[in-house]
């Protein structure tokens, strides 16, 4: 199943408490711990809905260094590793 941008949008504006995001003006670029506001209880949520609505499991820290750095990283990794 391929995973849009927009899914993956949604998703963390639906699980993630981020007030005041303009979701129409986030895009690939955008970083989502300087970008979006995230922060490291965040970083854990984000772990946790990867495993649960993408089927998809980060086995260390420096990986999700290297996923989470923009919202265009994240998708790339959903879309190449969802299960």
């Amino acid at each position: 199943m391929e995973t849009t941008l927009d899914e993956v949008k949604q998703t963390l504006a639906a699980r993630l408490p981020l007030g005041g995001v303009d979701w129409t003006t986030v895009n690939e670029d955008t970083p989502l711990f300087e970008g979006l506001g995230l922060d490291s209880l965040d970083a854990i949520e984000l772990v946790i809905i990867l495993r649960k609505h993408f089927g998809i499991a980060i086995e260390n820290m420096e990986d999700g260094k290297r996923i989470f750095q923009t919202l265009g990283t994240l998708h790339a990794h959903i879309a190449q590793h969802r299960a």
